[in-house]
């Protein structure tokens, strides 16, 4: 049901241009909202009016009208003033509020409906329906992107992708739970995962300094029919952990581009276990090993296994970097010069930080 709140400006608004008195009350005589602190009319006479068949009524200076939810009465309007001007301004209240009503009603009834969408709460054939009833178009491009907001109780990231991203557009944002936002994408049949991944990254700026929210987004495959949202959602929640534990510094995760991280994810913990003995078997595992060790092999891995450009950017020189690597050779048996070594020593990592974020959880 519409707020009462929403109801209060929007009379008020009315009220201020039109120097009527208006006032919005529940059937039980209760006032919801008022332009005035007075009293307007008797309870018994709302009370009455409301359970009467009519829909408006007029009684001295005071104009009575009903507003309408699916054609059953919801509130009564009560307008005061000059008779036709104040019959006037009521009847625009009365129109203004019962489309308030549908609008809000609409949008929750979407938000409710893609909300077991996305859950899979829904049968095929109520998706197509209420996707019917809705207007929602069912063979559209579409990918969920998923916003993680760190620190914040309140709607705000909602608010900012809801004023960035609007139904009309075909866009909807919605939530499943507190700490993350939902963006439902429409997509042209010519937009590529490119495009998306600008669309993300935007996102992650825009959160950043228009409301100064630590974000990271995911997103999904792309899909091309309604009903397989839920798997879009579903890549996108996995590309949100998955990133978080192998790819920290990234804000932004695609769940195709997830790599290897993706596989490693979904192994069992006890087989993590028997790999991690199987490769080291007694000897230094990485997790052992000292910060500046683990820095210079990283950025070695990230030039390729290039010595020269590794020494350069550490600013050490080419020995010392040869010196480095060699000492982890002795303490894990890996040379990671070797391509074989350095993935095997790449995939060793992953999966020791995979095994501290279970035992973390």
């Amino acid at each position: 049901m519409i707020s009462a709140q929403t109801i209060k400006g929007s009379i008020d608004e009315l009220g201020a241009i039109t120097k009527v008195e208006l006032c919005v009350m529940d059937l039980n005589g209760d006032i919801v909202a008022s332009t005035t602190e007075r009293d307007i009319l008797d309870i018994s006479i709302i009370t009455s009016f409301a359970q009467s068949p009519v829909d408006s009524q007029v009684i001295g200076d005071v104009h009575l009208f009903k507003i309408l939810d699916e054609g059953e009465p919801a509130y009564v309007l009560l307008a005061k003033g000059d008779s036709e001007h104040a019959y006037m301004v009521g009847k625009i209240g009365v129109s203004q509020l019962q489309n308030l009503i549908v609008a809000y009603k609409e949008r929750y009834d979407r938000n409710n409906f893609f909300q077991n969408l996305l859950l899979d709460n829904m049968l095929l054939i109520d998706v197509y329906n209420r996707a019917r009833k809705l207007k929602v178009e069912v063979n559209v491009p579409r990918v969920i992107i998923l916003v993680e907001v760190k620190h914040s109780n309140d709607n705000t990231a909602q608010e900012l992708l809801g004023s960035m991203y609007a139904p009309h557009t075909g866009d909807y944002v919605t939530a499943v739970d507190e700490n993350s936002v939902i963006l439902i994408k429409s997509l042209a049949k010519s937009q590529t995962y490119e495009e998306v991944q600008k669309i993300a990254t935007t996102i992650v700026d825009m959160m950043n300094t228009e409301a100064m929210l630590d974000v990271r987004v995911s997103y999904g495959t792309i899909v091309d029919e309604l009903k397989d949202l839920s798997k879009s959602y579903k890549e996108a929640k996995m590309a949100l952990e998955v990133g978080r534990i192998f790819y920290a510094e990234k804000r932004v995760n695609a769940y195709n581009t997830l790599g290897i991280g993706r596989l490693i994810y979904q192994l069992p913990e006890s087989l993590c276990r028997i790999f991690i003995d199987e490769i080291f078997g007694g000897k230094e595992v990485p997790d052992d090993l000292d910060e500046e060790t683990l820095n210079t092999i990283n950025k070695f891995f990230e030039n390729n296994l290039n010595v020269s450009e590794t020494s350069r950017q550490l600013f050490v020189h080419r020995n010392t970097l040869v010196y480095r690597i060699e000492k982890l050779e002795k303490s894990s048996g890996l040379d990671v010069r070797k391509f074989d070594d350095a993935l095997t020593f790449k995939i060793a990592l992953m999966v020791i930080g995979y095994m501290k974020y279970l035992e973390n959880r």
